[in-house]
C-alpha cells in the first residue's frame, strides 16, 4: 500500500507543479502515461493514426483541465476515462461518416514514397511541437487539427482572439525554422 500511495503523492506533486505553469511537470506527466493512453486509443480505434491523434486530444484535454482532478482518487483512471471518452468521439465521427472507400489496385511507388514522405513530414511536425510553450502547442493544434477559428481558439483558451492569432503564427514560424534546421523542408519554399 505503501508503494501506491507513493506514487499518488509522486502524480500530485507533478500535477500541482504542472498547475503552477511547469512544463517539465506536463511533460513528465505526458511520458509517464502516453503509452498506455495509447494503448487504450488504440485497442478502441484500431487505427494507429487515429489513436495517436487521440491520445494527442486526450492529453491536451487533460493538461487544461488538471484542476477538476481530485486528488483524492487515483490519476490513471481519471485520465483513461477522458481517453476513452475521446475515443468514443472518435468512433461516433466515424460512424456518422460512413464507410470509407477501399483502394482497388495497390498504391504505385510514388505514392507509397508520397506518403512515406508525409509521414516523415508529420513525425517531424510533432517532434518540433514537443518543445514549444504549451499555450502555442494548443493553439497550434486547435487551429490546424481542430480545424478551429482564432475565435474558437480564443474562446477554448480563454484568451483574447488576437493572442489566439499570435499563439498559432509563432507555433508555425517556430515549427518551419525547426523543420528548415533538420532539412526536412527547404528554406526557399517557406521564407518568413
Amino acid at each position: 500500500m505503501a508503494s501506491a500511495l507513493s506514487i499518488l503523492d509522486d502524480i500530485r506533486q507533478l500535477v500541482d507543479r504542472a498547475l503552477t505553469g511547469d512544463q517539465h511537470a506536463m511533460v513528465q506527466i505526458v511520458e509517464r502515461y502516453k503509452q498506455r493512453v495509447f494503448g487504450l486509443c488504440y485497442r478502441m480505434l484500431g487505427q494507429r493514426e487515429d489513436a495517436e491523434d487521440v491520445s494527442q486530444e486526450a492529453f491536451l484535454r487533460v493538461l487544461r483541465n488538471l484542476s477538476r482532478w481530485d486528488q483524492q482518487r487515483e490519476f490513471e483512471p481519471w485520465l483513461l476515462t477522458i481517453a476513452a471518452n475521446r475515443c468514443r468521439t472518435q468512433l461516433a465521427r466515424r460512424k456518422s461518416q460512413g464507410p470509407t472507400q477501399h483502394l482497388i489496385c495497390p498504391p504505385s511507388d510514388d505514392a507509397w514514397r508520397a506518403e512515406s514522405a508525409a509521414a516523415q513530414l508529420q513525425e517531424e511536425v510533432q517532434l518540433a511541437l514537443t518543445v514549444l510553450p504549451s499555450n502555442h502547442q494548443q493553439a497550434f493544434l486547435l487551429f490546424h487539427q481542430h480545424h478551429m477559428s482564432y475565435a474558437e481558439i480564443s474562446s477554448e483558451l480563454d484568451v483574447p482572439e488576437g493572442t489566439a492569432k499570435t499563439w498559432v503564427h509563432r507555433a508555425r514560424r517556430e515549427i518551419v525554422r525547426r523543420l528548415i534546421a533538420r532539412e526536412v523542408v527547404e528554406e526557399r519554399r517557406y521564407a518568413m
